[in-house]
This record gives structure tokens, C-alpha cells and sequence, in this order.
């Protein structure tokens, strides 16, 4: 049975006000992390990719912010905001990108992946769709260790599902009745690759149907909508009744990365609702709601960017890693000589 989540622009009564709050201030936070990194990037002083959630920070925030300790979070490419919303630091963030053996990755590994596994937050895998599967095993492993109540949610673009890791996690959590929650972005393009060029369903909600899993809808650029809509899904995923599938549409407002202009993003679909900025329309949601003021939201803007900047100053300071520090070699196996690593005789 699929259930269609009519797109939503009011707040309704059962969305906590200082949820609604919180959820945009994660979002801003968002922002100024990624206008950072981008600027760090052109600057010349990351290396490897930067891909930002510029667009999709409402839905990516909405997708873990529901999420309680012991659940499982898998963000995708873009999840900056889900990110920091399931717990993670701008300063990890910072460190990971600059290579700080401080951070959650020790400087081994740069920009999107980055986790704390045994919190229940998963490192990103390249491959899209992999995600899927591993999240579904996170799910199931929890249920042989006779943990209940847990929820796990990942995210995956519109081109990710084509791939065959999608399918085969899907239908994984479909047959094992896993509380996995999927959750689609639909931007559009698969990096220049169009919809029409991708998938020759309608619409990808119905894919859940051939799951045999419940799905969701909902404009992605909206908030509210996103967070009533995760919201449901998390909770119905909670209760026993298996995978949630929620395809929200919207439009990245960036190239698929910092090195891409995309230039091969229709006009029409800029100027069309999938092309909102969901900050914008945020601020308007709460403004209207009297929620906050102009006055307020300004101030949440300079209170993030003075965040990231004194984040990025520690970041900064800190050490890469060092070689004779590590405790693991990929070939050799090694000993302590006088408190020194020494390397043994193969």
C-alpha cells in the first residue's frame, strides 16, 4: 500500500515549535559549513571533492532528526545537514576535510567519508546505493542481538536507484521486515543525466509498491513538509511495519560537485518550484508562523557562520597524521624497540 504525503507550506499543530526551530538552525549551520568548504576548496587547501547539499538541506536534516540513540544513520553525498543533526561537529567536519589526525577519520580518509560506526553513524561509501545494503545489515545484525525498537535510515539520489545495491538491499529489508528508511532525493539529474534518461516509471514512489514497502511524497524544497513526512516514516518504521521508502522532490542548486558549473541543468526546471532554496522558503514558514522574526533568523545566520569560523581556526592548527604514529601497517607487522615502532623481518 503506498500512501502519497500531500505537499505541505503551513505548520501544523503536531510539529513541536522548538523542533521546527532547531530543524532550520541545523539547516543554516549547514550552509555556512558548505559556503566554507567551498571557498576552502577554490582556495586550493583541500584536497580530493567537494559536493555540497546546497537545496537539500531541509530534506536532510528532516531525515535523521528524528533519530534516537542506538539508531542508524547512513548519510549520502549531500547530507551535511543530516549529518550535524544526528551528531556530528562542524569541527569534525573541518578536521576530516583538512586531514587532522584529531579527527573522526584520523586524516585516513577525506571530505564525505567520514563515522562513528559504533554510534550508529556509518561512514559514506562511494558506490552509490551501497548504502543500502549495509544499513539493512546494521538493521539486522541489532535484531540477532535482540535490540527492538531501533530504526535505521539512509539516503540516495534519483540515479542511485538504478543501481543494482539499491535493488538488492531493498528487497532485502522487504523480505526480512527490517525498520529501514529510505529516503530518495529526487534532484533530478543523476549528475547531467536527466529523469527522462534514468527510470521509465512515473514517478520513482512507485518503486516501493514493487517492494511491496510503504511509501511517501513530498516537496523536498518544504520544511514543514519534509520534516511531517520523515516524521511519519521513522515512526511507522519504529513500530513494526517494515521499510518506509520517502522520494521528495527538489533540485540540487550546485553542479554534482565544486569542479562541475552544471551547465546542463534545465532553465525551467531553476525557475520552477523543484528550484526553491528550502532556506528561503523556511524562513518564510516560520516568519509566518511567528515563529521567529527577520531579526532572529539574521542573527541564527551570523551565530553559524561565527561557528564555522572558529571551527575551521582550530582545524587549522591541528597536526595531520604521522606515519611512525600509526598502529597498523598494511604489510609488515611490527614491534616495540626501546618504546619505538620497529618493523620486523618479513
Amino acid at each position: 500500500m503506498v500512501t502519497a504525503v500531500k505537499e505541505t507550506t503551513v505548520v501544523r499543530n503536531d510539529l513541536d515549535s522548538a523542533l521546527l526551530v532547531r530543524a532550520y538552525r541545523v539547516m543554516l549551520l549547514a550552509r555556512a559549513t558548505e559556503d566554507k568548504l567551498a571557498s576552502l576548496y577554490r582556495a586550493g587547501m583541500i584536497k580530493g571533492g567537494v559536493f555540497l547539499g546546497k537545496g537539500q538541506e531541509a530534506l536532510s536534516t528532516a531525515s535523521s532528526i528524528f533519530l534516537q540513540k542506538g539508531d542508524i544513520f547512513g548519510p549520502l553525498i549531500r547530507d551535511q545537514a543530516g549529518r550535524l543533526a544526528f551528531g556530528d561537529t562542524v569541527l569534525d567536519t573541518f578536521r576530516t576535510y583538512l586531514g587532522s589526525a584529531k579527527g573522526p577519520m584520523r586524516g585516513r580518509d577525506g571530505n564525505i567519508h567520514r563515522g562513528r560506526p559504533r554510534e550508529g553513524y556509518y561512514a559514506m561509501i562511494s558506490h552509490l546505493g551501497a548504502l543500502v545494503p549495509v544499513v539493512a545489515g546494521g538493521l539486522y545484525a541489532r535484531r540477532l542481538r535482540g535490540e527492538t525498537g531501533v530504526v535505521g535510515v539512509t539516503s540516495i539520489g534519483d540515479g542511485g536507484t538504478s543501481t543494482g545495491a539499491f535493488h538488492e538491499g531493498i528487497n532485502l529489508a522487504a523480505v526480512e521486515h527490517l525498520p529501514l528508511v529510505v529516503v530518495i532525493a529526487n534532484n533530478q539529474y543523476a549528475y547531467s543525466t536527466p529523469n527522462s534518461r534514468q527510470f521509465a516509471c512515473a514517478d520513482l514512489l512507485d518503486k516501493a509498491a514493487g517492494y511491496g514497502i510503504a511509501g511517501f511524497k513530498c516537496d523536498g524544497t518544504d520544511p514543514v513538509a519534509s520534516l511531517e513526512t520523515l516524521q511519519l516514516a521513522v515512526q511507522a518504521a519504529r513500530e513494526g511495519n517494515g521499510p518506509q521508502m520517502v522520494v521528495a522532490t527538489l533540485l540540487r542548486l550546485v553542479g554534482h560537485g565544486e569542479h562541475d558549473d552544471a551547465g546542463y541543468v534545465d532553465a525551467a526546471l531553476r525557475q520552477a518550484n523543484v528550484g526553491r532554496d528550502c532556506l528561503e522558503v523556511g524562513a518564510t514558514q516560520l516568519i509566518g508562523s511567528d515563529l521567529a522574526t527577520a531579526e532572529e533568523i539574521a542573527a541564527w545566520t551570523k551565530e553559524a557562520q561565527a561557528e564555522v569560523e572558529a571551527a575551521l581556526n582550530i582545524a587549522q592548527r591541528e597536526k595531520g597524521p604521522d606515519p611512525a604514529d600509526e598502529d597498523w601497517r598494511a604489510i609488515s607487522t611490527e614491534r616495540l624497540v626501546d618504546g619505538h615502532h620497529d618493523l620486523e623481518d618479513e
